[in-house]
């Protein structure tokens, strides 16, 4: 397996510094815009692992937005596989870049959504991943593998719905996908202060597109953004957080293949979040049409939602800042193979003391990078295959988390995940 990794940001970096540790792979090419920052992970791998581990990296420039210089990239380097570590509104370039090579292709956020032009609040318009799926036949033709969705949430959560489907349950009423965390990053002077542990352009369009819900009756459907608040209670000394219904492709993936009564994203934002991300609506900063704005060297044409995610930090640097813990779960509910009336929530958590001390990394991104990581080896011992664009739930889930559970020393990742059972 040979993989163009592209995108050397935070997801991107911890995606190679995990890949370090395993030996499925030929090759890992990091690129990115900034060579420098793909030059930043692969002498982290040579510090931290040697000369033998880095001679299996390399380094590119590339430009994300051309599907030309992607497949030009991957053909230099004769990747089987590109993974997709950028923002989601690079999707459709490197996915057409990924299929003119051959090769196969895995993400961790599908196609942007578009609402609905006169409903937004009731309707779905662009679903989430809709031209993706809309050239499955494509990809299937070409024998070719796109496997969309695969990070943490979406991906791990996906996972976890397939397992309960073929393990825990007999019949789903619900499939509820459950985000919270207790991180917080402080100042120089120790002072709690406000910055996304995730990516703000991201988060800006999961948290104010209207969320949509799946029904088996009433399909896929929308609400405002923020609705059916509720307190979800975290486990591992994480506690209570507020949740409330954002748009995420879980809602969009988990019907196709798993059956069940309704599916459900809510994400543990925080009242100053979501206050802070109103008032980015309000005035008119989230945008992501470009406006004239007056600079020194004359007018520029600049999207309002990059000016934000470039006034505030990469989230890849605030690791060394921040404490806690976050929680990435599925809640299901139904009736049990026993035919008992069953409620669990699966879940895995990752500790950011841990994850700065043994990748340098910071625990939001660490977790988002390690699960394509897992996929990736999957694919390459042939555990996991399939061709056409699919998502983490038509694969086998327990080979998966069996791999994700075992110890290092055994030859897994060391990561338990667990079921906790929520039954009256």
């Amino acid at each position: 397996m040979r993989i163009l990794l592209v995108g050397a940001g935070g997801v991107g970096d911890a995606i190679a510094k995990i890949a370090a540790r395993r030996d499925f792979f030929e090759l890992v090419v990091v690129s990115d815009y900034d060579v420098s920052r793909a030059q930043r992970t692969v002498d982290w791998i040579r510090a931290r692992h040697g000369n033998d581990v880095a001679a299996r990296f390399a380094t590119a420039q590339i430009d994300a937005s051309d599907p030309d210089v992607v497949a030009s990239v991957a053909r230099e380097h004769a990747a089987t596989h590109v993974m997709n570590a950028v923002e989601p509104k690079f999707v459709p370039s490197i996915f057409a870049g990924a299929l003119a090579a051959g090769a196969d292709y895995l993400d961790m956020a599908m196609s942007l959504s578009e609402p609905h032009p006169t409903d937004p609040y009731t309707q779905t318009g662009v679903k989430l991943g809709d031209d993706q799926f809309a050239q499955t036949t494509d990809w299937d033709a070409a024998g070719r593998l796109a496997l969309v969705g695969m990070g943490v949430e979406p991906g791990l959560s996906d996972v976890f719905a397939r397992y309960a489907a073929d393990h825990l349950f007999s019949e789903i009423d619900e499939l509820g996908v459950r985000d919270g965390a207790n991180l917080v990053v402080r100042d120089e002077a120790g002072n709690e202060v406000f910055v996304p542990s995730f990516s703000i352009w991201t988060t800006i369009e999961e948290c104010l597109n209207p969320p949509v819900i799946w029904e088996e009756d009433a399909g896929w459907y929308t609400t405002p953004p923020f609705s059916e608040p509720e307190v979800f209670e975290f486990p591992e000394g994480i506690g209570p957080v507020e949740c409330v219904n954002v748009e995420h492709e879980e809602v969009l993936l988990m019907p196709r293949w798993v059956d069940a009564k309704r599916v459900t994203f809510k994400y543990g934002l925080g009242e100053e979040f979501i206050n802070v991300l109103r008032t980015l609506h309000l005035l008119g900063l989230d945008s992501t049409t470009p406006i004239r704005v007056r600079s020194e060297d004359g007018p520029v044409h600049v999207a309002p939602r990059d000016v934000v995610a470039a006034a505030l930090p990469d989230p890849a640097t605030i690791g060394p800042r921040m404490t806690g813990r976050t929680c990435a779960g599925l809640l299901v509910t139904g009736t049990g193979t026993d035919g008992i009336p069953r409620e669990v929530y699966l879940y895995h958590v990752s500790d950011n003391e841990w994850t700065m001390a043994e990748y340098e990394s910071q625990c939001v991104v660490w977790q988002t990078a390690l699960n394509p990581v897992i996929a990736l080896e999957l694919l390459a011992t042939g555990e996991w295959e399939g061709r056409g664009v699919l998502g983490p739930e038509a694969f086998d889930a327990a080979p998966f988390l069996e791999l994700m559970a075992r110890p290092v020393a055994d030859g897994g990742y060391g990561q338990p995940w667990h079921v906790e059972d929520r039954s009256a």
